[in-house]
């Protein structure tokens, strides 16, 4: 192997958006900032958090809202209504 031609591997402060930090090592200059680690991941803490973009949850709510009450109402027709016989 050729001598000096590795990058320098240093240890480094990763911090997270939740406020949390660790150490570790790699060729990166300076600290990494990242979104999301293991301290706030849904995966790792196991609890769900949803990110609303634009509403999308919202509106996924409300049509599914809306679905239900449109089978009820149906159901309560088809009850009313006697079955005809020959």
């Amino acid at each position: 192997m050729k001598a000096a031609i590795h990058p320098a591997y240093e240890e480094i402060n990763v911090i997270c958006a939740c406020g949390s930090t660790f150490k570790t090592r790699s060729t990166h200059k300076g600290d990494i900032r990242v979104e999301i680690c293991s301290s706030c991941h849904p995966f790792f803490t196991g609890r769900q958090k949803l990110v609303d973009t634009e509403g999308r949850v919202d509106r996924f709510q409300k049509k599914m809202a809306k679905s239900k009450d449109l089978k009820d109402k149906k159901e309560l027709k088809d009850k009313k209504q006697p079955v005809a016989t020959r």
